[in-house]
Parts: structure tokens; sequence; C-alpha cells
């Protein structure tokens, strides 16, 4: 048998991993989508029941819901968007050649807020965003004479927005950063050579080169937006009413709090599907785009 090849005997000793990832992984998302078929209550010594398709055709009638994804992809969105800008900016700055001596001490100090846990953060920010005491608030008032309340219902989920750009910004800086240190210098020598500009170069050679790195770093944040909690377990709890409210605290609320665990775990089902959607037209829209420039 060529070298390289799975032999029998090899498989006694992945087999462990694999029953591990397949515990992990497999057996948490079959339960889930067989429970979205019950009526199975936390608490409850009633039989569960198994009543079909019920709990998706409720979650469909039920806004709370709806407007929970509508918070999480406007969240995901503008987030991620803000982060991947800031952190593109940033690469482009710490790549400058006049910035070598001081570029990682700049980069340690930039990468700080990654390594801070999510609630951590979100206990932070609700204290230094509160209207009353918050230093914030505060600074706003004395130096620019002006009150803004980043708890209210218009501004509540830009406020969460802000929150996860001051801490994942650092994590699209981090791919981006290594995405340029890795591109070949002999483009950028041939394009010098043949006269190009700053603009021609950065648009016709640094974009291209860097596309599969900026796709990898959109498509990792984008999929951790879509899980966003803790911030808004920490901060507003889903509220004003439930203007912050995202999917994944809508689906804690209902399952652990109100005890409906077969409609949560339709709502997680859904959930699972849609994000999965959206993830697969995100990634043929950009490579379309790549195979298009």
């Amino acid at each position: 048998m060529k070298k390289g090849y799975l032999v029998p005997d090899r498989i006694w000793f992945v087999l462990p991993l694999w029953i591990t990832v397949g515990f992990i992984s497999f057996y948490p998302l079959v339960s889930a989508i067989l429970t979205s078929f019950t009526d199975q209550r936390l608490g409850v010594l009633a039989a569960t029941k198994f009543i079909g398709i019920d709990n998706y055709y409720a979650a469909f009638k039920d806004m709370n819901f709806l407007k929970s994804i509508a918070n999480t992809m406007i969240f995901a969105f503008c987030a991620v968007l803000l982060e991947f800008l800031l952190g593109f900016m940033l690469a482009l700055v710490l790549h400058r050649h006049f910035l070598q001596r001081i570029r990682g001490v700049v980069r340690s100090l930039l990468f700080t807020p990654m390594f801070v846990t999510p609630v951590a953060v979100g206990l932070m920010f609700r204290y230094m965003l509160n209207v009353e005491y918050g230093i914030i608030p505060y600074l706003l008032r004395t130096l620019l004479g002006v009150q803004v309340d980043f708890f209210s219902p218009s501004l509540a989920l830009f406020s969460i927005v802000l929150v996860d750009v001051w801490q994942w910004t650092p994590f699209m800086l981090l791919l981006l950063s290594a995405g340029l240190e890795s591109l070949p210098q002999d483009c950028y020598e041939a394009a010098k050579v043949d006269g190009a500009g700053a603009f021609s170069t950065f648009w016709y050679i640094t974009l291209p080169l860097l596309r599969p790195i900026m796709l990898v770093a959109i498509l990792i944040r984008t999929l951790d937006a879509f899980r966003v909690y803790e911030y808004i377990y920490t901060i507003t709890r889903g509220g004003p009413g439930i203007a912050t409210e995202s999917i994944m605290y809508h689906i804690y609320r209902v399952g652990f709090r109100f005890f409906r665990m077969g409609e949560a775990s339709a709502k997680a089902v859904l959930f699972a599907v849609t994000v999965l959607i959206i993830v697969i037209i995100m990634y043929r829209t950009l490579r379309r785009y790549e195979e298009w420039v």
C-alpha cells in the first residue's frame, strides 16, 4: 500500500477523535432536530408528545422571534463592516516602513481587547455607557454639552455594535496584517519599475492578492457575529423591550426561562439553516466578484 494512505491499523489511532467530534458536534445537532418536533418542556413530568412541525409554524408567527432575527442581521452587518474597514486601514498604516521600529509595540497594544473575555467587556461597557454615571456620557456632557443615552431604543443596538467593534477589530487587523506581510514583493518591484503609482499598485496588486484573506476574515467574523449573546446578556438583557434581543438570547429565554425546549430547538434549527444559507450566498458572491475582477 502506498505511503500516506490510511491503513486499517491506523484507524484505531483516529477513532477516539472521530468519536469525540461526533459526540460534541453531531449528537447535539441531531438531538435538537428531534426535540424540535416535540412539545418538550423542562421540569414537566408529563410525557413528551410528537407534534410535527407545529413549533416551526409557531416560530414564523412569533413577532419577537422575527424581530430578534432582524436585530441579529443588523448587528452582524454593521459590526463586521466596521471591523473590516477599521482593521484594513490599521493594517495598511502599520505596514508602512516608517513604523517598522514601533510596529510590534503598537500591535501588542491594539491586540489587547481581543484577549478580554466578552462577559468582562460587556460589564465594563455597561458601566461606561450608563447615562447617569458612565464616563463616556459624562465626557460628552462636559466637552460637547450633549446628553446621549446609549441604551435608548434608538441607540441601544448600535451601542452593542460599538462594543463588538472595540473588541474584534484587532482580529481583522491580525488576519489582514498577516496577509500583507505574506504578499510577494516581486510584484511590487515590477510595478515600481513600470512606473505605477501608489493607488494603481494598491488597486491592481494589493487588493487582488489580499482578497482570499479578506474573504476568510469576513466569513469568520460573520459567523461569530451571528452568535452574539454575551454582550446582550451583560449589558441590556435584550432591552429596552426587545430592541437589542439577538436570536441567541431569544432562544435562551424561550428554552431556559420559559422552559419550552421544543420551541427553542425549532427556532435554533431555523436560525442555523438561515445562517448557513447566508454564508453560502456571501461566499459565492465574493468568489464571483473575485473571478470577475
